[in-house]
């Protein structure tokens, strides 16, 4: 029988101490110290980018990735966008008792992996232990359906700025717009998950480092970038030129979607456009440079898929040229977005 997390693993003593060093020191000791400081010190500069997020995912485990991955992902993610380099991460477990302690360390391995690929430390964290829902509670019958789903993680990171930083300021009339992937992805593989798909639509959960930093030090000249998550591409596009006097104008036939991504979403009746990712960002540059910055990222590991998809235009709000030639004003997504991708 596996071992169990327990409320004593939370308690800050002993039982603390060796869940600490069994799981979490295995897998993200840097080397560099034997004690566990309140607080790490890392390198830094005169400004750093700052941010944290935190992951509720259900199922923890899906094609593609897990809780763990999308954890260190999503924050490295968000740093690029600002244009810094990640240097350093913090995790912070809440974790029901009962939790398997394999499947722990599964997590706790898979977000040191992906932690290491992109060169970022996980430098600091926290780990508390909740007691399990009382019987007859409605949290108590899901978490009974839902076993794997009770544990949650939050992640912050910082980064430094080897160049300038980055801002939405910077978007200016005429930016070709670029996706660094295709749309809806990891929205299908959580979808598909739960609700018993069998299909080979896996995740594009993923660190965008070489992406960022290849355009940085090619000297293209970056304006602006954003991670496209939740809301999907529609949400974000709004989002970015709510106060702005000109805004996006994408082509349906220029957006990567994969066939089978596109499929499951006719079948459900879901709109791409508001499908999340956890490995796509979208990418201002100036049209002059426009192909310059796709083929460097399409020579990259995880933008093979890339794309330029319009431009920013003289419209008051972003708008979709369809393929049968109509325009589509874009919406951000309204209600609650289905199924909790992060």
């Amino acid at each position: 029988m596996s071992e169990k997390i327990t409320l004593a693993q939370g308690s800050g003593g002993v039982e603390t101490k060796r869940l600490i060093e069994s799981i979490f020191a295995k897998h993200f000791y840097n080397g560099k110290t034997q004690n566990m400081p309140d607080a790490a010190i890392v390198q830094g500069g005169n400004k750093l980018a700052f941010t944290t997020d935190s992951f509720v995912v259900e199922p923890l485990f899906f094609n593609g990735g897990d809780i763990g991955r999308l954890a260190v992902c999503g924050t490295i993610n968000d740093l690029l966008t600002t244009g810094a380099t990640p240097i350093a991460l913090s995790c912070g477990f809440i974790i029901q008792a009962g939790f398997d302690v394999a499947k722990l360390e599964v997590i706790a391995d898979s977000m040191a992996q992906t932690a290491k690929e992109a060169s970022v430390q996980i430098v600091t964290g926290d780990t508390k232990v909740i007691e399990p829902p009382q019987n007859g509670s409605s949290t108590a019958a899901n978490s009974a359906q839902n076993p794997q789903s009770n544990i949650f993680i939050n992640t912050s990171g910082i980064g430094r700025f080897d160049f300038e930083p980055l801002q939405l300021e910077n978007i200016t009339l005429g930016d070709a717009i670029i996706v660094t992937g295709c749309l809806g992805t990891h929205h299908a593989t959580i979808q598909s998950a739960r609700m018993g798909f069998s299909n080979n639509i896996a995740s594009d959960a993923a660190p965008l480092c070489e992406i960022v930093q290849s355009l940085q030090c090619s000297g293209v000249h970056l304006h602006a970038m954003r991670d496209i998550t939740r809301g999907g591409l529609a949400t974000v596009l709004c989002e970015i030129f709510e106060n702005t006097p000109y805004a996006a104008e994408i082509e349906e036939a220029k957006l990567p979607v994969l066939p089978q991504v596109a499929s499951f979403a006719q079948i459900l009746g879901l709109d791409i456009l508001h499908m999340g990712n956890e490995g796509n960002m979208l990418v201002f540059v100036p049209q002059s440079s426009a192909e310059a910055a796709l083929k460097i990222i399409k020579a990259c590991k995880y933008g093979q898929n890339a794309a330029i998809i319009g431009q920013v235009g003289n419209v008051k709000k972003p708008v979709l040229k369809t393929r049968i030639g109509g325009t589509r004003i874009l919406r951000p997504l309204m209600g609650e977005g289905l199924p909790r991708i992060c």
